[in-house]
């Protein structure tokens, strides 16, 4: 196992500012890693990542959440295994699939993408992140659940708070007590709605899953609690980040993006792509059940796994020039992006493939279509370059663009 001291370290400011050639160093010269400040073996080959996460040998677990997850959202989904994990993922997933999102949700996602863009359509300019990708997934949230949206704001500095205490690998205490605050402000605020709920069903994705049951198994008030919490917090970074991430790389891929525009069949290309070159989230963790060797050395049983998605996701070995944005490439199967085959990491793989998955297409493709839509000849702003922050998760902070509004009777015929 390699303790080289030129492999740079994950907490560094300068791999907070690019990762992408820690990754390099750490794929090529020490695949398996004992990080001491987080107690972790990290890991960066694609194969090694792939592996732990389908397991189908049952040699790694998620009881690395009970201190990673469950003390900002409760006991989560995530946390679960065997049939328990089944009959739960049973009673929420059907909301996230099929007719329930074809009929339900993608008038609603349409909607609040409309309704976001028409606030900048006629201005010539907007900022893709703060104008839309760190609001529409929020909102189409709260949608979905039948919550208030004036409360956007404070749906938005929870899940943000939650984010930094997943990320908080130094340990800052100050970051740790917030989580753990958001925790309690979100239970007094969200208890009362699903009690509430329970004796005035609607046709809100909190309604059935109040009402929802699977082999005489029904979710607690708790159970849902924690579901809205991870829902908010996942859906609303990882979508906000990926929205933000395929509009910067095609914007700095002209060719790309022209292509996308003729033809908005390749948005999921695009999507796919992004997913695989700029991941929103970089790193998940996982438990080992028992000994196991990766590439670079063994796994003791009971040691905490740091799996670098950003870094698996560029591996030579698996995928050709793998720092190019390319939407053509011929070694990533779009029609499995979005599943539990998918053959990028992006979105976890096996038994916790990302529930939302079909979610965030659905965001993604509505989203790209009506912005391109609003903005056929959208390019970045003078002197303005994407440039993408965080560690744990990652994307553009800003992405400010220009664009020529479009008359008013072209945009009231544009398609939603």
């Amino acid at each position: 196992m390699a303790t080289a001291p030129d492999i740079p370290d994950i907490l560094s400011p300068a791999f907070a500012e690019n990762p992408y050639p820690a990754y390099t160093v750490m794929r090529e010269q020490a695949p398996l890693i004992w990080h001491e400040p987080t107690q972790s073996y990290i890991v960066s080959r694609y194969e090694d990542v792939q592996r732990i996460f389908k397991d189908r040998a049952g040699q790694f677990t998620t009881d690395n959440y009970s201190w990673q997850i469950e003390p900002v959202h409760g006991k989560t989904i995530l946390q679960l295994s065997g049939r328990e994990h089944a009959v739960r993922r049973a009673l929420v997933a059907p909301a996230f699939r099929g007719s329930d999102l074809q009929q339900k949700f993608l008038p609603v996602i349409e909607r609040n993408a409309r309704e976001l863009i028409d606030k900048f359509r006629d201005t010539g300019s907007a900022d893709i992140v703060s104008d839309f990708a760190t609001r529409l997934p929020v909102n189409v949230i709260a949608d979905m659940l039948g919550l208030d949206k004036t409360d956007h704001d404070r749906f938005h500095r929870w899940y943000t708070t939650v984010i930094a205490f997943l990320g908080n690998l130094s340990g800052d205490a100050e970051v740790t007590a917030a989580g753990e605050r958001t925790r309690v402000e979100f239970a007094e605020y969200m208890i009362p709605i699903i009690q509430h709920r329970r004796e005035h069903l609607g046709d809100d994705l909190l309604s059935t899953l109040c009402a929802a049951e699977v082999d005489g198994v029904r979710m607690s008030d708790e159970d849902i609690k924690a579901f809205c919490s991870l829902l908010l917090a996942a859906g609303g970074e990882t979508t906000d980040k990926a929205i933000a991430s395929i509009f910067a790389n095609l914007l700095e891929n002209h060719e790309q993006l022209a292509a996308v525009r003729e033809d908005r069949s390749l948005i999921d290309k695009a999507f796919a792509e992004s997913l695989r070159f700029t991941p929103p989230v970089h790193m998940i963790m996982r438990q080992s059940a028992v000994d196991v060797t990766l590439s670079g050395g063994t796994v003791p049983a009971g040691a905490t796994v740091t799996c670098l998605i950003g870094a698996a996701n560029r591996d030579p070995d698996r995928y050709h020039d793998p720092d190019r944005f390319d939407i053509f490439r011929d070694d990533l199967t779009t029609t499995t992006a979005f599943t539990a085959a998918a053959d990028h990491l992006a979105f976890a793989l096996g038994r916790h493939f990302c529930v939302g998955a079909l979610l965030a297409r659905a965001e993604v493709e509505i989203g790209v279509n009506q912005l391109l839509d609003a903005m056929p000849d959208v390019r970045l702003a003078d002197g303005a370059r994407p440039t993408e922050r965080g560690v744990f998760t990652r994307g553009p902070q800003t992405l400010p663009v220009r664009f020529t509004p479009l008359p008013t009777s072209e945009h009231q015929g544009s398609s939603t």
